[in-house]
Parts: structure tokens; C-alpha cells; sequence
């Protein structure tokens, strides 16, 4: 929708998932199941982790962040859209759009900085078990968390100042269905070379930085569980680690399909797909497939389950 003159836009104007009138239904119930397990799987990972014993370990304190992260980060996204698709007019005012952005680039990176330090604890405890408890000291755990927070909302901070800096004016059509770096870009009517770099080196060095942290430690992880003797030992050591490993590919292939190319050439129905994966998806299945994969988490879960039973049984 282009502008007749130079006036600032006060609103943005999403382009949506589809235009397909008939998928609309359909995907509007999806997106809201999504959104309910979501809400119900991370509150409940994160309550599972406070009442269970056999979780209050550093793996388990970082796990319940991660949950908390995907709550609210599927919560920036999830609600508008969904408020979105039966709608006209699908409309978002500068300023929220601005505070969309900054609360999901801030979580975005907070996940990608916690992913890597659980592959640390990870590492430590298959690499170092006799030193672990020493090692992934609370104040350790604590600082590696209160970090990860640091660095992913200052990002967003320098992103969100750069963006909404930007001159918008030509058009208020966004291409997309939330407020994100690619369409933000595209839209703007000034030089946008700035926040181009900016964007590439920002996400260019978490993503590297995780991803070595990552890599570094699974190497090390794998020749630590290849040194076992014993095959029950080895699965033993492997199970700990691999939904952590599913969660960290399903986000970074989905996150490198969207950003590996300039931020501001043009989105396409593939990049769309890959963002309703990491931004309405992934956070429904982190909770998911650390409940079905791990051993301990089913443990609490089915001891969770009899005490609730017992308490009606007195009731």
C-alpha cells in the first residue's frame, strides 16, 4: 500500500500467513492448539521442575529458563497472529511493532546464548562428572543465565534503536505476519545499509558463538561416550543430551533457512514456513521432546501423576 507523501507511518499493515480465505479456519485452530500446548507444556515443565526433587540439578534450572523463554517468545508472535488471521485488516502500530520486535529479538537471542550453555552443562557432566557439582556451581549457573539475558536483550536493543531509526513512508504494507528484521528492511524508505551489516554481524557472531560453544562441547561429549564400555552406559550418557540436540537443530536450521542472505532481499512462502517453525513451533516442542526423551522427566512426571491421585483419593 503505497503513501501519497513523506509523512512517518504511524501504522503497519501485515500481509499475513495466506491468502487463501479457505485455510484460514483450519489454520486458526491449528495455531491456537499450538499455542495451548505451548502455554501448557513450558508452565508445566517449569512447575515440574520446582516440585520434583530429582530436577533441581543445573540441567534442569537451565531447562525451566528455557521454557520460561519459549513462553513468552511464543506469546510476542502467537496471539497476533492468531487475532490476525480472521481478520481484514490486519494492522500493528509503530510503536508496537517496535515493542513486538524488541521482545522477540530479545528472547530469540536469550535462547540461542541458553542452548549453549547446556551444552556446557552437558559437557561438564559427561566430561567431568567427579567435578561436576563443583564446577556448575549455583552462582555459575545463575551468572551463565543472567548473561544469556544481558547479551540477547542488548542485541535487541541495538537492533530495535537501528530499525525504528529508519525512515517508513513509501509503503506500510509489512510482508510478513509479525515484526522481524527481513520485512522491517524492505519496508523502510531510507538507507538501510547500516542496519543490513548489522543484522548480518549480529546474528552472524551468535550464532557462530553458540553454535562452536555447541559443536566444541558434543565433539568432546561423543568421544567422552565412545570411551564407555558398556552399551547401557553409552545410552545412558547419550540420553541425556540428545533432546538438547534435537531442541538446538530444529531452531538453528530453521533460524539459517530465514537469515543466512541479505536481511532485506525478499521473503518468500519458504521463509515464511521456516518463521512460523522457530517462532509458533519450536517453542511448543522444547517441553515436548524433553518430556518424551528424557528418563528423569517422565520420572517426576509419573510421580507427579500419583501424588495428585493420592491427594484426591484423601479428598
Amino acid at each position: 500500500m503505497a503513501m501519497e507523501n513523506n509523512t512517518q507511518l504511524t501504522v503497519f499493515v501485515f500481509s499475513g500467513l495466506t491468502d487463501n480465505d479457505k485455510l484460514i479456519p483450519f489454520l486458526f485452530i491449528f495455531f491456537l492448539m499450538v499455542y495451548l500446548v505451548t502455554i501448557l507444556g513450558n508452565i508445566g515443565l517449569i512447575i515440574l521442575v520446582l516440585i520434583a526433587s530429582n530436577l533441581h540439578t543445573p540441567m534442569y534450572y537451565f531447562l525451566s529458563f528455557l521454557s520460561a523463554v519459549d513462553l513468552f517468545y511464543s506469546t510476542s508472535v502467537t496471539p497476533k497472529l492468531l487475532s490476525d488471521l480472521p481478520s481484514l485488516k490486519k494492522t500493528i502500530s509503530f510503536n508496537g511493532c517496535a515493542i513486538q520486535f524488541f521482545v522477540f529479538a530479545g528472547l530469540a537471542g536469550t535462547e540461542v546464548l541458553l542452548l549453549s550453555s547446556m551444552s556446557y552443562d552437558r559437557y561438564t557432566a559427561i566430561c567431568h562428572p567427579l567435578h561436576y557439582v563443583s564446577i556448575m556451581t549455583k552462582s555459575k549457573c545463575f551468572s551463565l543465565v543472567g548473561l544469556s539475558f544481558s547479551m540477547g536483550f542488548f542485541q535487541s536493543v541495538v537492533h530495535t534503536s537501528c530499525l525504528f531509526s529508519l525512515q517508513f513512508w513509501c509503503s506500510n504494507l509489512l510482508e510478513h505476519f509479525y515484526c522481524d528484521i527481513p520485512p522491517i528492511l524492505r519496508l523502510s524508505c531510507s538507507n538501510t545499509l547500516l542496519c543490513n551489516v548489522l543484522a548480518i554481524i549480529s546474528v552472524g557472531c551468535y550464532c557462530f558463538y553458540s553454535l562452536s560453544t555447541i559443536l566444541v562441547s558434543y565433539v568432546f561429549i561423543f568421544t567422552t561416550i565412545l570411551r564407555i564400555k558398556s552399551s547401557e552406559g553409552q545410552q545412558k550418557a547419550f540420553s541425556t543430551c540428545s533432546s538438547h540436540l534435537i531442541c538446538t537443530s530444529v531452531l538453528f536450521v530453521s533460524v539459517f533457512i530465514t537469515y543466512l542472505r541479505s536481511p532485506s532481499s525478499a521473503l518468500d512462502r519458504k521463509d515464511k514456513v521456516a518463521s512460523v517453525f522457530y517462532s509458533v513451533i519450536t517453542p511448543m516442542l522444547n517441553p515436548l521432546i524433553y518430556s518424551l526423551r528424557n528418563q528423569e522427566v517422565k520420572k517426576a512426571i509419573m510421580q507427579a501423576r500419583q501424588n495428585i491421585l493420592h491427594v484426591f483419593r484423601i479428598l
